[in-house]
């Protein structure tokens, strides 16, 4: 199948190339990467990297693979200091946004060549890794020929595979294995993941399941974890409501909830903590308007107070272990959605409407566990925070899916790493 592949490269070339050739020239993004993945400064960039140090390449697709990335290169700059890292990503963007990184430490960026068996050849033999590492997808056959014929070790990190993928792999089974063969061993994100590879033909004992790589990025710091309900004036007893990272158009939606909410339960305290601080004020004032009680976290609360707005930065995740109920912002309006492993990770009960988009993959893992509850709108909010507050049992029930959720994704990291340590020794 790879002569194939090569042959049909060939073909198009051969027929193709003035149209190949105008596309370079009057496409920027084209015309400024093309030449770099073709070998171009190659043997300046090769002598960059210091001698008689290990080196560890990862490749990353686009932003989102190098997203998933940034924690997972962290642990490997720590634990294996002397290693010489190199990052590439295939996209335009995922190579601008990996380079304007801070928190991606590796000592030089690189191309990633266009799967051209010369091309390949000329850049594996120049950069000699002795560790490649592909996150997520982008798989070439050309490359993984080569890195395998150049017993070069390979790792797939935080695999995955959708339906649609699974569908196109199975259906050119014979295309995709051999790429798939060549890896050390294959780190999927879920058993189901797992499962595919093995039923596509890869042998059980080269695939792991090893976790998603971004709940270690996504894992809250717990910061502000000295306060107690007393710093906040609020009385141990009462009942705590927490509407964290909220937008413009929730809030409103959120007093009236919460009014509802009031009625039945006068002693409900609620916080709201926005997104964004500079919108603390106007968020106090249609609380006001509403007739609530409302203090900030920087005045602090009084005991008659029934709504405090979240004044101060850094301090919500804290927060949320000293909550009954939390809801997550950003989802009741489309904005995406925000983190819901923060208040998952205090054993509470977490809710969030239909927006989660940015969290999507999250979500869904949460839903599927049963330790989180999806909304559609205002009275399902409202039903849906009702039976935690009435029912203590259910509430401790559904936080303590919550939190073993996320201890049961702990650690996906240092799985990776304790991995890498098995291959590189």
């Amino acid at each position: 199948m790879l002569a194939v592949y090569n042959l049909i490269q060939l073909l198009g070339l051969v027929f193709l190339w003035p149209l190949l050739l105008l596309l370079v020239v009057c496409r920027a993004k084209y015309r400024l990467r093309i030449p770099a993945r073709l070998g171009l400064g190659l043997s300046e960039l090769a002598g960059k990297i210091p001698a008689g140090r290990p080196r560890i390449w990862i490749h990353a697709l686009s932003v989102g693979e190098v997203s998933s990335a940034v924690t997972l290169v962290q642990a490997i700059r720590v634990q294996f200091p002397d290693a010489v890292l190199l990052f590439s990503a295939a996209t335009s963007s995922g190579e601008k946004f990996a380079r304007s990184s801070k928190g991606l430490p590796v000592d030089l960026f690189i191309p990633f060549p266009l799967d051209v068996y010369p091309v390949v050849r000329r850049f594996v033999k120049a950069l000699r890794p002795d560790l490649f590492l592909l996150v997520e997808t982008d798989f070439w056959p050309n490359f993984l020929h080569e890195i395998a014929a150049e017993n070069i070790a390979a790792l797939l990190v935080n695999g995955r595979i959708s339906r649609k993928s699974y569908r196109k792999y199975s259906f050119f089974q014979a295309f995709f294995l051999p790429m798939f063969r060549s890896f050390s061993f294959l780190a999927m994100q879920r058993q189901e993941d797992m499962e595919k590879m093995v039923s596509l033909g890869v042998a059980a004992d080269k695939v792991k399941n090893l976790g998603n790589l971004k709940y270690d990025a996504m894992l809250p710091k717990m910061g502000a974890g000295h306060l107690s309900r007393k710093d906040l004036g609020i009385a141990a007893a009462r009942p705590l409501l927490i509407a964290g990272s909220t937008h413009d158009g929730e809030e409103e939606i959120l007093c009236r909830v919460y009014q509802e909410l009031a009625g039945r339960r006068p002693d409900l305290f609620f916080i709201i903590a926005p997104r964004n601080i500079e919108r603390a004020a106007a968020v106090v004032k249609l609380a006001r308007n509403k007739g609530l009680a409302v203090a900030t976290r920087r005045t602090g609360s009084k005991p008659d107070d029934q709504l405090m707005v979240l004044d101060t930065m850094g301090e919500l995740a804290g927060l949320y272990r000293l909550a009954d109920v939390a809801f997550i912002g950003g989802s009741l309006v489309p904005q995406g959605g925000h983190n819901p492993l923060e208040p998952a990770v205090a054993g509470i009960p977490v809710l969030f409407g239909r927006h989660m988009e940015d969290f999507a993959d999250v979500v869904e893992d949460m839903l599927a566990a049963g330790c989180a509850s999806q909304v559609n709108g205002e009275d399902e909010l409202l039903q849906g925070i009702a039976v935690y507050l009435q029912d203590a049992g259910k509430r401790k029930e559904k936080g303590e899916a919550a939190r073993r959720f996320v201890e049961a994704r702990q650690g996906v990291n240092m799985r990776h790493m304790n991995l890498i340590r098995q291959v590189l020794s």
